[in-house]
């Protein structure tokens, strides 16, 4: 191990399910706040340990109040107001906080307090009249619908882009953000606050202390955060249909049309005007949502773009026509897609008796399958459909091995990825040649994986972190490994629950 890195060791025994308390107690002795982050994780640390980390690494306090470790009473809000903050936001905290937090005169914190739940009106009150537009704005991204209706109106647009992402803000307002109707015209925005207008900012800015988005521009009429508020009500799901199809001819914006594909309360002519759109991008979101029908999934099947015919296949309703011609042709990855998952006994019984690999492929990826059907497939001549049912439940051993024998590496990291996999056939595929990098690694997390297996995913360098956290591992082999000149090993190997007691505390001075 490199005298110069950080020692693995304390950091795994942190996370060590097993540690003995007194341990515990010694690592938060000589905690940094690396060690003490691992720490405040622990379900198993009490109340005077935590105080005790908190004494040892302050930075500490905030992970230790969110994990619930920590109380009000045991939190300084003028030592820790991190902390305290922490116990707010959890609805834990002291309303006498949210008042000094609301008169704070660091920004951050007021607006860490903004965004906090449940907070007395009175302090809802301060920070909604807040000078700091950002305090603002995080109020508004979670206030309640009263509160959000109001800020609408304020005149700075970045406070009304946040509105129009808060989920509890009235239906009626997030419709006049859009259209502008019945609201006073925004005032300000981030970038006139600070620039001459007409103004862009530069995308490669060179100077360090700018905090302007990219290309944010304004002439007068604050556009980009005007486009980015469109935006925001666009993916907001309380926004009214009628209010978002406004969009549908944005020529000028690709981001806006494509949230709006998006949008699963799109009606039928809003579908179909999408679904002439000139960017693939937009047809491609258009095509997994499920507001569109049958006769439109049929008009897009025939796209020239994959990413297109890409995203019908994730379609909920897409019909099993369309998807067996599509199988054969579009990447879907290892996911099982949602109308497969959905097929119906009679349905899937089809598609397992399909002539094309592909779709036999699909389906062999649900893990609900009936046993004549999951037999079947786990005696298909083709590799790509073994693959996909081989880490079904219920196969037998005999089964398993015979996918195994029958089409090599091919399928070896499937077969041990099988939950009913048992010890004797782990240990085979462990050993077998050539080794195979992908079986080794499934079997190294693989809870019935045993020591002969896990001695020779050991030997992989891949596999070795994963084993060497493995619980059946011989003690012997994990102590042996605490050394090892992978830091990730000897991290994982201290994170063993089968590490003995007793070296633990020897670990630890």
């Amino acid at each position: 191990m490199n005298p110069a890195a950080p020692n693995p060791v304390p950091h795994g025994l942190a996370a060590n399910p097993s540690l003995p308390p007194e341990a515990v107690d010694r690592l938060i002795a000589l905690a940094d706040d690396d060690l003490a982050d691992i720490l405040a994780c622990r379900p198993d640390l009490g109340r005077d340990q935590a105080v005790a980390l908190v004494a040892r690494a302050g930075d500490s306090a905030v992970r230790l109040a969110y994990e619930g470790h920590l109380t009000a009473a045991d939190i300084d809000p003028a030592i820790h107001p991190q902390a305290a903050l922490a116990l707010l936001d959890r609805r834990a905290g002291r309303p006498e906080w949210a008042r000094l937090f609301a008169a704070d005169p660091d920004g951050e914190r007021r607006a860490k307090l903004a965004a906090c739940p449940g907070l007395p009106p009175d302090v809802v009150e301060r920070l909604a009249a807040d000078p700091d537009v950002h305090v603002v704005a995080g109020l508004a991204w979670w206030a309640t619908p009263e509160v959000a209706a109001r800020l609408a109106q304020h005149p700075h647009a970045e406070v009304r882009r946040a509105v129009a992402a808060n989920e509890a803000t009235p239906a009626g307002t997030l419709a006049a953000l859009i259209t502008g109707a019945g609201l006073p015209p925004a005032l300000h925005c981030l970038v006139c606050d600070r620039e001459e207008i007409p103004f862009t900012h530069d995308p490669h800015c060179p100077r360090p202390d700018c905090d302007l988005l990219p290309g944010a521009s304004c002439d007068g009429s604050h556009e980009s955060v005007t486009h980015d508020t469109g935006l925001a009500a666009l993916q907001n799901p309380a926004t009214p249909t009628e209010a978002a199809v406004h969009f549908a001819d944005h020529s000028s914006s690709l981001l806006l049309r494509r949230a709006l594909a998006a949008r699963p309360d799109l009606p039928p002519a809003v579908c179909r005007r999408l679904a002439a759109d000139p960017v693939p991008g937009v047809r491609a979101d258009l095509a997994a949502n499920p507001a569109i029908d049958d006769d439109l999934i049929r008009v897009l099947a025939h796209d020239r773009d994959p990413d297109v015919r890409r995203g019908l296949v994730y379609h909920p309703r897409v019909p099993l026509d369309v998807l067996t011609h599509l199988a054969g042709t579009t990447k879907t990855g290892e996911t099982l897609l949602p109308r497969i998952a959905s097929a119906s006994a009679t349905e899937t019984e089809e598609l397992a008796r399909s002539p094309h690999p592909a779709v036999r492929m699909l389906v062999a990826r649900r893990r609900d399958l009936p046993a004549r059907v999951r037999d079947a497939l786990a005696a298909d001549p083709d590799a790509k459909v073994v693959k996909s049912i081989a880490p079904h439940p219920g196969l037998s051993v005999a089964q398993l091995r015979f996918m195994a024998e029958r089409h090599g590496i091919r399928v070896l990291a499937k077969v041990a990825a099988n939950p009913d996999a048992p010890p004797e056939l782990l240990e085979e595929l462990a050993l077998h040649d050539p080794p195979t990098r992908k079986a080794l690694r499934e079997i190294a997390q693989h809870p019935r994986a045993t020591a002969p297996a896990l001695l020779a995913c050991l030997e992989n360098g891949r596999a070795r972190p994963v084993a060497a956290r493995h619980p059946a591992l011989p003690p012997a082999v994990i102590v042996g490994l605490l050394d090892d000149s992978d830091p990730q090993v000897a991290e994982a190997a201290a994170a063993n629950p089968s590490l003995p007691p007793q070296v633990m505390l020897e670990l630890v001075p």
